[in-house]
């Protein structure tokens, strides 16, 4: 006799009242209008679909929005001020500081490594006096918000691993990114959403670095869990309306009949993805209402749009995309990611990088400013950067007006804002040039960390088992940076 499946032994509602008499049609109608029913149909998830262990202890941030700055901001032009390179401006730079073996092939050829300096001037703000470059005037006057972390490094020298790294804790492709270990982790406090929403936008600089989806995919996680990606032209969501000649009631009935067929392959099989592609389904059809209200922006004050500057009405722009994302906020979104690409800068540093900052700077600010008149900075996580800073040495010519700068892992800025962070604090220190880090290292493990540790979880306990072993979005390091925490 052959053995039962032991996925066919764990009987739970959805098995039973697909027994009943009320059938599959109904069962399917029920879970996508009222999800919440089947929130204990699997072992140890809540109703809000997260797991009941978590969080693991009282959470300071409900959700996150990360501002990832595509391409390697240089912290020499923004935060990181070094007055004392004015007056070492075209020498070399030793290579005792920066040796051969640490540049990338684009510049080990070059006959000289002479320092550039910043053009740019430096200027403090607020009651903390934080120290930030002209480029950024609006985020000035938020500065005692923000906590500027100089002394971030990873290891990794290219674009892709760099920010494969950043986002997922691994230079290799197949992690699930930050945003797919929230939402497995916490759920979502919003049905009728995603619980991790990602957007592009590119500078008016160039278009900088391509972006793949799998850096909001859920890696050897449930599809279920990775993010979707609100476009910037057209519908937000491909086929999201329903084609010509299908009315709601139609494509009502037709989930309906897919649910039968595909929960019925759920019993046979016992496969999670099968599961996940009904939930997937299932949201789909709830968004067909849900999205297009988010992306009407015609609620909105002329007040709103003067936080966020000229671009907040331009579909797919960078303030667009930050008024969305305050949008998706209050809607419950659980992790909110824009990448904005541009910030790659081997040559023409100077206008490339003042012309990034004119479409960054005002909606950044904007973002941190309408949260708080709101209330929900206190308990919403803006996090700032990139996936590695800038060489002090000049890729190509030097002159007084114009320089390139190379990749650069060793040390970069970052900063992070709201939720349980100290703002006004600078925090850590890098060597005359920077180019190491002199004090106070925070390795992208220990910012990954973090972050979870505000949103309630122990980075060591959020865990997956894959391949024969547990694995974690810090994987074997990490440490909690309990200095920036207020």
């Amino acid at each position: 006799m052959n053995a039962i499946p032991e996925h066919r032994l764990q009987i739970n509602r959805r098995h039973f009242f697909g027994r009943a008499s009320t059938g599959l049609g109904m069962l399917g109608l029920a879970s996508i209008m009222n999800p919440q029913l089947f929130a204990d149909e699997y072992p140890g998830r809540n109703a809000i679909g997260g797991l009941t262990d978590l969080p693991h202890f009282r959470p300071k941030a409900k959700r996150v929005i990360y501002l990832f700055q595509s391409g390697g901001p240089s912290q020499l032009d923004l935060y990181d001020e070094k007055p004392e390179l004015i007056k070492r401006f075209g020498e070399e730079v030793p290579k005792s500081v920066y040796p051969d073996e640490r540049k990338t092939t684009m510049t080990l050829g070059q006959k000289q490594f002479v320092t550039a300096p910043s053009r740019f001037e430096y200027r403090s703000h607020g009651e903390s006096g934080l120290r930030l470059t002209e480029l950024l005037p609006h985020l000035g006057s938020v500065a005692d918000e923000m906590c500027v972390i100089r002394s971030m490094y990873t290891e990794t020298i290219n674009h892709d691993p760099s920010i494969t790294f950043q986002l997922t804790g691994s230079p290799l492709p197949g992690r699930p990114s930050m945003g797919s270990w929230m939402s497995y982790g916490l759920g979502s406090a919003n049905s009728d959403l995603p619980a991790f929403v990602a957007m592009t936008s590119s500078g008016t600089a160039k278009a900088g670095q391509p972006l793949y989806d799998r850096l909001w995919g859920s890696g050897f996680l449930p599809a279920k869990f990775q993010g979707v990606k609100l476009r910037g032209k057209g519908d937000p969501v491909l086929d999201l309306n329903n084609p010509s000649g299908v009315s709601p009631e139609l494509r009502l009935q037709m989930l309906q009949t897919l649910g039968q067929l595909n929960r019925q392959k759920l019993e046979e099989t016992g496969d999670p993805e099968i599961e996940a592609r009904i939930a997937q389904y299932e949201l789909a059809y709830r968004m067909q209402t849900s999205v297009p209200e988010l992306a009407d922006l015609s609620s909105e004050p002329k007040s709103t749009f003067d936080l966020y500057g000229p671009t907040a009405k331009r579909p797919g722009s960078y303030g667009y995309n930050c008024l969305l994302a305050r949008r998706l906020a209050e809607r419950g979104v659980r992790f909110i990611q824009l990448f904005h690409r541009g910030w790659d800068q081997h040559g023409n540093l100077p206008k490339q990088i003042a012309s990034q900052c004119r479409d960054t700077d005002q909606p950044t600010a904007g973002l941190i400013r309408d949260l708080k008149q709101r209330g929900m900075l206190d308990d919403t996580l803006i996090i700032w950067g990139g996936e590695f800073g800038r060489t002090v040495y000049s890729q190509g010519g030097l002159t007084k007006a114009n320089y390139g700068r190379d990749h650069h892992p060793s040390c970069f800025s970052m900063w992070m804002a709201g939720a349980g962070i100290r703002g006004g604090l600078t925090w850590g220190q890098t060597d005359d040039y920077s180019v190491n880090v002199a004090e106070e290292g925070v390795h992208v493990h220990d910012l990954q960390a973090t972050i979870l540790y505000l949103l309630g979880i122990d980075h060591e306990r959020l865990t997956y088992p894959y391949q024969g072993r547990h694995f974690r979005l810090t994987d074997v390091h990490g440490r909690v940076v309990n200095e920036l925490l207020s």
